[in-house]
């Protein structure tokens, strides 16, 4: 008897203990009750307001041909596209026409038999030849004038008549004379001919008081008489 009471104390604590299970039907039950008593009120009519001009219609507003300018309305492309699609591509063949040339008032036609006959005879060619004949001027060769007196030393006389070439000495000159004072005094001509007419000038080849010809071959800063002699040669 006294187990029987122990097991039924056991088991009443254990039902103590476990957690309550939420009854599920009566909620189902509250949510379908909910459901049948809510009503829906149906949304307030809204009423639509017709426009005082009314709608203008398209076709009425642009000119057709307008339209069909554009491009709009016949299906053609526009624009540039338009003028692609009306190319037609030309194969390359001999048989080809040639193509039309545009005529420019600029360019002579002269050198065509076809554009000359069309416009000119055996007797207007004889015509124009004539007047050409006429307005011709023949000019006389004359004699060279005298070159001034006061415009210094011809370095082109000197390059004809020297005795020597570049480089090569000729005349004496001072074992004193440097670079120094050649190469500054040089740079104070603009170029080689306004250094040799000054050098002669001064005396040149004989003297030479600035140390122009260091080498004694009579040619001031460089200066080269070669393209002188190569041009009186080739006369």
């Amino acid at each position: 008897m006294i187990r029987s009471f122990a097991f039924l104390g056991v088991a009443a604590t254990l039902a103590a203990c476990a957690p309550q299970v939420p009854d599920s039907g009566r909620a189902v039950a509250q949510a379908q009750s909910a459901s049948q008593t809510s009503t829906f009120n149906a949304p307030a009519q809204v009423a639509a307001t017709p426009l005082s001009g009314g709608l203008a219609d398209p076709s009425a507003a642009v000119n057709p041909s307008e339209l069909a300018a554009l491009g709009i309305g016949s299906g053609a492309p526009v624009g540039l596209a338009q003028a692609q699609a009306q190319q037609v591509p030309l194969e390359a063949s001999p048989q080809n026409p040639q193509p039309a040339l545009a005529s420019n008032p600029g360019l002579s036609d002269e050198q065509s038999f076809t554009a000359v006959s069309s416009r000119e005879t055996i007797e207007s060619d004889a015509e124009r030849r004539a007047q050409q004949i006429a307005q011709r001027q023949v000019v006389m060769p004359s004699a060279l004038p005298q070159r001034p007196s006061d415009t210094g030393p011809n370095i082109v006389e000197y390059a004809l008549k020297a005795p020597n070439r570049k480089g090569q000495e000729w005349y004496s000159r001072s074992i004193f004379a440097g670079q120094g004072k050649f190469q500054r005094n040089c740079a104070t001509y603009n170029s080689p001919d306004a250094a040799q007419r000054d050098f002669l000038a001064r005396g040149g080849p004989d003297k030479d008081p600035r140390g122009l010809d260091p080498d004694g071959d009579g040619f001031a800063c460089g200066w080269d008489p070669a393209p002188f002699l190569l041009a009186e040669g080739g006369n």
